[in-house]
């Protein structure tokens, strides 16, 4: 059984991690973090190539946590694989007694360092999760043909952008993934407690009962919270926040004390955030989701969470709730994009939605012919 479903559904405070692969084949500095986390977690993500940018696969440092002892949650995005080939490595981590999964849509090419790869987006996390939850019920798999052995069952997750604007588009889709099997949700970052209570709200006037874990990224420098806002979506560091991270560090002449700047400058409730499964307040909590540690990052200042768990921290970046260009058309939307990162991304998911929306109409439209 899931470590993290277990955690959850018996009422703990669940808490879990996320790493990135490596930029290689080399899974011994990710494995040396992962060892600071070995009992102190419910499970330690593992990101599929995030922001679009190529790294070793989840599914392969998943294997390697799992035989380590230390509980993966393997991400899983349509950008890269068709239907068949999600399928095919959901079932290859079956095997390898991987049992707990997050599904994303996942950032499109044009925003990551592998410019030329094609899009895929057979599926959005929506559809993964639903193709996921229809092969459990039926033990068949994508082509309605039998699983030997019976199909495995996974606990499975999903994520959501409180800040998003509008909200309600969040609201809407985030409902789509309950009710298509999502069990669990982890959040991106979240900075404003004011905004994520207005987000729980929303979500219990809307029904929508399911768990959610609270992301949280601890900024080590102003630099950091600027960059994620510029360049990460769903990500939303307010000023004042910024303003006192730069503040701190201005105080500081010792590193330590400038990497210590958050703890120092800010309150507790700004950067630890308790999360809620159903209850209909928020309250100290439920459940926590520590965005993003990545092993090589030797430099960034190590953190302790309530329950001893060290980490070494970095950016995150998730499901944008956007399903992305189909193919072809996306080379020729990278033309006419701007130079600028940021602008780029903002772009990118404005031309796909209206694009995503279009061919769902033209293929309702073919379906009537």
């Amino acid at each position: 059984m899931s470590i993290l479903k277990e955690a959850l559904e018996s009422g703990k405070f669940g808490v879990t991690a996320e790493m990135a692969p490596p930029k290689g084949y080399d899974f011994s500095e990710q494995m040396e973090a992962a060892e600071l986390l070995n009992g102190k977690v419910h499970g330690v993500n593992v990101t599929d190539m995030q922001s679009a940018s190529l790294k070793a696969s989840s599914l392969g440092l998943c294997i390697k946590l799992k035989q380590a002892g230390i509980e993966p949650i393997l991400q899983m995005t349509g950008r890269d694989r068709n239907r068949m080939a999600i399928m095919g490595d959901i079932l290859s981590a079956a095997a390898f007694g991987i049992d707990t999964m997050l599904a994303l849509t996942g950032d499109h090419p044009v925003v990551g360092d592998c410019g030329e790869s094609k899009p895929v987006y057979d599926l959005d996390s929506v559809g993964i999760l639903k193709m996921l939850t229809k092969m459990e019920q039926t033990n068949c798999d994508c082509g309605g043909n039998e699983i030997a052995g019976g199909a495995p069952k996974f606990y499975k997750g999903a994520s959501v952008t409180p800040v998003y604007d509008p909200i309600e588009l969040q609201i809407n889709k985030l409902r789509q993934k309950v009710e298509n099997g999502a069990m669990y949700i982890q959040t991106q970052g979240i900075f404003d407690l004011d905004v994520f209570k207005r987000f729980l709200e929303k979500v219990d006037a809307a029904g929508i009962k399911t768990h959610i874990m609270a992301g949280i990224i601890p900024l080590k420098a102003a630099g950091m919270a600027r960059y994620m806002n510029e360049n990460v979506p769903g990500i939303a560091v307010p000023q004042d926040m910024i303003d006192r991270l730069a503040a701190a560090a201005a105080e500081g002449k010792a590193v330590h004390r400038r990497d210590d700047g958050l703890r120092h400058r800010l309150q507790p409730g700004e950067h630890r955030v308790a999360a809620r499964g159903k209850a209909p307040a928020l309250r100290g909590g439920e459940a926590r989701h520590l965005r993003n540690i990545r092993a090589r990052d030797k430099g960034a200042p190590r953190t302790r969470d309530d329950n001893g768990a060290h980490c070494v921290v970095r950016l995150g970046a998730g499901d944008n709730g956007v399903q992305l260009v189909k193919h072809g058309a996306a080379k020729r939307i990278e033309r006419l994009l701007p130079v600028d990162r940021h602008q780029r991304r903002i772009a990118a998911q404005l031309i796909t939605h209206i694009s995503h929306n279009l061919f769902l109409l033209l293929s309702a439209l073919l379906r009537r012919i």
